[in-house]
């Protein structure tokens, strides 16, 4: 059991912590991102470099990388997947190649709940398409479509994953911490959709 945990654990964490936004920048503008907008190495800020298809691809790969982890576990250690989920997402908040300073997660985060239900990707989409046109705020949308991904674990699926959902919704709230003082202050700037 500690074996597979530390096999899981490891595996998780290193395929959480690949910067894809750093490492695109790099490539295809020879600029490292975190000296450009917010300093964040997520889809949002590659965004701010003006190239969409860089940005798409960020959240693809982001995505990607959460998906893959998880299903690599639920192929093969499946009691483990809450651990796999939550190492993954914990490699892309603190890599240990970036001194423990990435991104805010949420594109993993989508990659992980699509891994563990199809339906949770959904409601989550959905909810952050309809906040967004109604306020125009992506991190205000991604904290609160979170939430309502908890609630709807709770009412509607088996709870299985009720605490790793809950302990992602914390976090989510810790990496947009910035976001949350200038949505107080009214300083947060809009996305355009």
């Amino acid at each position: 059991m500690e074996t597979n945990f530390f096999i899981v654990a490891t595996y998780s964490y290193l395929l959480g912590s690949i910067p894809f936004g750093l490492v695109l920048t790099k490539i295809f503008l020879k600029k490292d991102i975190r000296e450009l907008g917010s300093g964040n190495i997520g889809t949002t800020n590659v965004l701010r470099t003006g190239k969409k298809y860089l940005a798409l691809f960020t959240l693809i790969f982001d995505l990607l990388k959460g998906y893959v982890s998880v299903f690599i576990t639920l192929l093969y250690y499946e009691n483990l997947t809450s651990y796999s989920a939550l190492s993954c997402f914990i490699g892309h908040v603190f890599p240990v190649w970036l001194k423990f300073k990435g991104g805010k997660g949420v594109a993993t985060y989508l990659g992980v709940i699509l891994a563990l239900s199809y339906k949770f990707f959904l409601v989550f989409g959905i909810c952050w398409l309809v906040i967004s046109l109604l306020f125009r705020f992506a991190s205000l949308s991604s904290m609160l479509s979170s939430l309502i991904i908890l609630f709807y674990s709770y009412f509607f699926e088996n709870n299985s994953f009720l605490l790793v959902l809950f302990i992602f919704f914390v976090m989510i709230l810790f990496t947009h911490r910035e976001n949350i003082v200038r949505l107080k202050n009214s300083e947060e700037n809009k996305i355009k959709l």
